[in-house]
């Protein structure tokens, strides 16, 4: 009886430790997700104070660019202000992502603020700040989707609803975000290509269609024969058969003969023999 009341005393705690255990751990890594937004949100907050000097130093060299610097300034304020959920930070710097590559095209233009040395100091350190974001995003996303996936299975599921910690948004850019852009030099049309056709044998190609080798004088009826059908021969070739078809009364074709190339004898071409 003492033993039996003990191993139910040892389960009971084990059970129990094991449900203490659960609790914390997700109190933990619904602390450690929090702590890695707010590292997000300082990375962002020195991304919008560096953008201001930015836009100063190009305006110096740029100043006609009004429309681009108009746009950067707008879509900072923005990102500035949006702050609630991480769904709706990431549009708002989505945004000011877009802006600040337009501008950053438009600086390629001028080669004395490529030079500048505040400029390129800004530039760096812009980038480094980016740098900073995307490796404090990705451990962000880590760990919502380590909370989530405890959130959603069973018993921990249980035990977050009763502890109240629930599932978190990831902070990522959208799918037109990420997609790569198509580049196109050819601003009317489509870039397509086309395969030549292949020449056919027998002779050359024109207008789509295969030109027949040029035909001796006698051998039209031979030339014919040879594309006859199965069926039958054409007149031609008929006449040919039966009288003069006959390898002497052909002309000579070598060119290198006497009479020239495609020359006839000298007493011309034969009567066929009847």
């Amino acid at each position: 009886m003492l033993i039996a009341l003990i191993v139910l005393l040892v389960i009971v705690a084990a059970i129990g430790f094991w449900l203490v255990s659960m609790h914390n751990g997700l109190i933990a890594l619904r602390n450690r997700t929090q702590e890695s937004w707010r590292q997000i949100d300082v990375e962002l907050k020195r991304r919008h104070d560096l953008i201001p000097n930015l836009v100063e130093t190009v305006k110096g060299f740029a100043g006609h660019e009004r429309g681009t610097l108009d746009e950067v300034m707008r879509a900072r304020a923005a990102a500035v202000q949006a702050g609630g959920t991480p769904a709706q930070t990431a549009a708002a710097e989505q945004e000011l992502t877009g802006a600040l590559g337009r501008l950053m095209a438009v600086t390629e233009a001028y080669p004395q603020l490529q030079a500048n040395q505040s400029f390129l100091a800004l530039q760096s350190e812009l980038s480094s700040t980016e740098d900073r974001i995307a490796s404090a995003r990705r451990y962000y996303n880590a760990t919502v989707r380590e909370l989530n996936t405890k959130v959603e299975s069973f018993p921990s599921s249980a035990i977050a609803k009763r502890a109240g910690v629930h599932q978190e948004q990831y902070f990522e850019a959208e799918a037109g975000a990420r997609s790569t852009p198509q580049v196109n030099f050819d601003t009317n049309s489509a870039r397509t290509y086309e395969t030549a056709p292949e020449p056919t044998i027998g002779g050359p190609v024109q207008g789509g269609q295969p030109v027949p080798p040029a035909q001796l004088p006698g051998q039209a009826g031979t030339a014919e024969g040879a594309h006859a059908p199965a069926g039958g021969l054409p007149a031609g070739a008929s006449d040919l058969a039966q009288g003069g078809g006959r390898q002497g009364d052909m002309p000579d074709t070598n060119p290198h003969q006497e009479g020239g190339a495609l020359g006839w004898g000298s007493g011309g071409p034969e009567t066929p023999r009847a």
